[in-house]
């Protein structure tokens, strides 16, 4: 029996992700205050308190999608052999696409042929399916609707291996994830290697996601007799699974609601977990140790459940719905685990189908659990295990043969800042970052360092626009580093766009405290009032100055002060979606519907067909009184591509302006 690793491509119906938002995500992640029983233990605690990210920043947000679709070309990589073929997609985020066991000739991840964005990801957009990646902290990844680095790497063994890697610019650690297929194997393999090239502790978040079909005989099973439950409330609490409100919530389709079960499985025991249909098949995701925790999340089967599901993966026939069994790094979601200085890590997960005996399946737990460890013992041995992760560890460094598909540039930057401030960094031997993946997003900070030190040539062709002279002129991407910041407040780089890009960087790390704030509010006016070398700002980063002014000032308690700022943002770029839908926003929470209403007016007309600026102006409306036009425009139909996962906006809406008629189904989200 032969193993192959064959590139080809794949055609999805797949939505316009849309550019980046411009707006630097220096605003707080939107996380509610989480708390645990007193029966939760103080290691689990201890790991809710610590780590959590104040932002995203310098990601920026992709929220520019919408709902229409259009048949879209893909690289594919596919692993196969005689007993399973697995499809990955590079180009999002590395995502195990599809994953079919050939003996019972079933697809054991939850695919489709359509991929619809929605705002479940950190950084907004995010599509159901497959086997998604996740590090940085609690949350879909930043890298879950991007391209990774992506090569096929030749072993002297002659096994071949399907590395993908990328620089994670929130916690600054490299990551790299080796995928491959021995010849005999009923399971993918993939190793999974994070390192922490810095000198302080940073906190980690790992947590692989699989999507299995939800069918109505569906049962999860891993091995342990209780779980820590949260349904979105904020809280958590130690249950029993299989008698949670009255039901045995390990089959999915019991559960009435939205709701996560993270499985307490012993500190020495074997970690996996599985999912089984009604003949015993599904998914099996199996780690070495380091993955301790095991999670099943359902969406529940409520309406909102359903509408959720209908909207994440629409269909022209019956909807299909799907769990998710997931592995993490720490017990629950919620926790950080702190990675050391200089750490490296690695384990290996496998994937393949458990072929549980389908009445031991679904009969008495203990018996369920008995009979699937020895399932997964048979699938794929502990010892098998040591040996992929052996192999891992041999081959983790081994040079790229073939180059596949091209990252973002920001790891070879961070190569080159590094060297600057003579910093440690990573061995890029088997993970390069490579000068030719360098774009104009760079391109200034590179030049930045290069008008510093001289050390940096430009590693890339781009026009004199793209590569400014001393002093600084300004960049539409964003970094964050003290080290950034001194080159930026160096006097040989004075320029009103350094000034503001350091306000940027100071209030993206502002503790939110009213020194800090007033700091940051100094530092935006400085850089709106003053020219240097008779150069003001320039129009774009002028908005985002008023826009970042405004922010600050909300911060510090001048409600009137930053609303108004928030206008001029919108005033200085009409056409501008993000500011426009944060400006509305921002209005309407503070009790301003005229205000919003106003923004939209002077707004370029071509955003009030928007989806989410509909919303925004049906809302101002009722706010105002006038709820006989906020329900037109809710009985005429509203669609948010943006809705956040949680958010209760439409129906609450409608309830308010069409009291005693019901909700409409395309109207219900609610998770609880």
């Amino acid at each position: 029996m032969t193993s192959t690793l064959s590139l080809t491509t794949q055609t999805i119906e797949l939505a316009e992700l849309g550019g980046d938002s411009p707006l630097p995500s220096v605003q707080s992640m939107l996380e509610p205050p989480y708390t645990v029983g007193s029966d939760i233990p103080e290691e689990i605690a201890a790991g809710v308190r610590w780590g959590m990210a104040s932002n995203l920043f310098p990601y920026s947000m992709q929220e520019n999608y919408g709902r229409e679709t259009s048949a879209t070309e893909l690289t594919a990589v596919v692993l196969e052999n005689g007993h399973v073929k697995a499809t990955f997609l590079p180009q999002l985020g590395g995502r195990l696409w599809s994953l079919a066991d050939k003996a019972s000739g079933k697809e054991l991840l939850h695919t489709q042929d359509r991929i619809q964005f929605a705002n479940l990801a950190l950084r907004n957009a995010w599509f159901a399916g497959g086997i998604e990646y996740n590090i940085g902290t609690r949350g879909h990844s930043p890298t879950t609707a991007s391209p990774l680095h992506t090569a096929i790497v030749r072993t002297p063994e002659g096994q071949e291996i399907l590395r993908m890697w990328e620089f994670d610019r929130l916690r600054e650690v490299v990551f790299q994830i080796d995928a491959w297929l021995p010849a005999d194997s009923k399971v993918v393999l993939a190793a999974v290697r994070v390192r922490n090239p810095n000198d302080r502790t940073v906190p980690m978040y790992w947590w692989t996601n699989a999507a299995v079909p939800q069918t109505p005989a569906t049962r999860v099973i891993a091995p342990a007799g209780k779980a820590y439950a949260t349904d979105y409330d904020g809280s958590m609490v130690r249950v029993d699974p299989t008698n949670f409100h009255g039901a045995d919530c390990t089959f999915a389709v019991r559960n009435t609601q939205a709701v996560d079960f993270f499985f307490d499985i012993p500190v020495d025991g074997r970690r996996w977990e599985v999912a089984a249909d009604d003949a015993g098949d599904g998914l099996a995701l199996v780690s070495s140790p380091q993955l301790r925790g095991r999670k099943l999340f359902v969406w529940g089967e409520g309406a909102g459940g359903r509408r959720w599901q209908e909207w994440l993966t629409p269909t022209n026939g019956e909807p299909r719905h799907y769990a998710e069994i997931q592995a993490g790094l720490a017990q629950t979601q919620f926790e950080h685990v702190p990675m050391p200085a200089g750490a490296s890590w690695q384990w290996v997960e496998a994937y393949g189908n458990a072929a549980l005996d389908p009445a031991l399946a679904a009969g008495d737990w203990d018996a369920a659990v008995a009979h699937g460890a020895e399932r997964v013992e048979a699938l794929v041995p502990a010892a098998a295990m040591d040996a992929a992760l052996a192999d891992a560890g041999r081959w983790a460094d081994l040079p790229p043969s073939e180059f596949v598909v091209a990252g973002n540039g920001w790891g070879a930057l961070e190569r080159v800042r590094r060297l600057h401030s003579q910093a440690d960094w990573v061995d890029e031997a088997g993970t390069p970052f490579g000068d030719e993946t360098l774009t104009a997003d760079q391109a200034p900070w590179l030049e930045l360092l290069r008008v510093n030190e001289g050390i940096v040539e430009k590693p890339f062709e781009a026009t004199a626009a793209e590569v400014p002279s001393q002093p600084f002129g300004g960049a539409g991407s964003f970094v964050r580093g003290v080290d950034w910041e001194d080159l930026l407040t160096a006097g040989r780089n004075s320029s009103a766009e350094a000034v503001y890009h350091h306000a940027v960087m100071v209030h993206a790390r502002a503790s939110g405290s009213e020194s800090d704030l007033a700091v940051v509010v100094s530092l935006y006016r400085r850089a709106l009032e003053e020219t240097f070398a008779g150069e003001p700002l320039g129009v774009r980063s002028r908005a985002l100055a008023h826009r970042g002014l405004g922010l600050a000032l909300l911060a510090a308690g001048d409600v009137p002060g930053g609303l108004a700022e928030s206008a001029v943002a919108c005033t200085l770029e009409p056409a501008n979606r993000n500011l426009l839908v944060e400006a509305m926003t921002l209005a309407l929470d503070n009790a301003q519907p005229d205000l919003a209403l106003g923004l939209l007016n002077g707004a370029d007309e071509s955003l009030a067909s928007l989806g989410r600026v509909r919303y925004l102006q049906a809302r101002a409306l009722a706010d105002t009184g006038d709820t006989a036009a906020a329900a037109a425009m809710l009985k005429e139909g509203i669609e948010v591509p943006d809705l956040r996962e949680g958010a209760n906006s439409l129906s609450d809406l409608w309830a308010r302006v069409c009291p005693g008629e019901p909700v409409p189904a395309e109207y219900q989200f609610t998770m609880h």
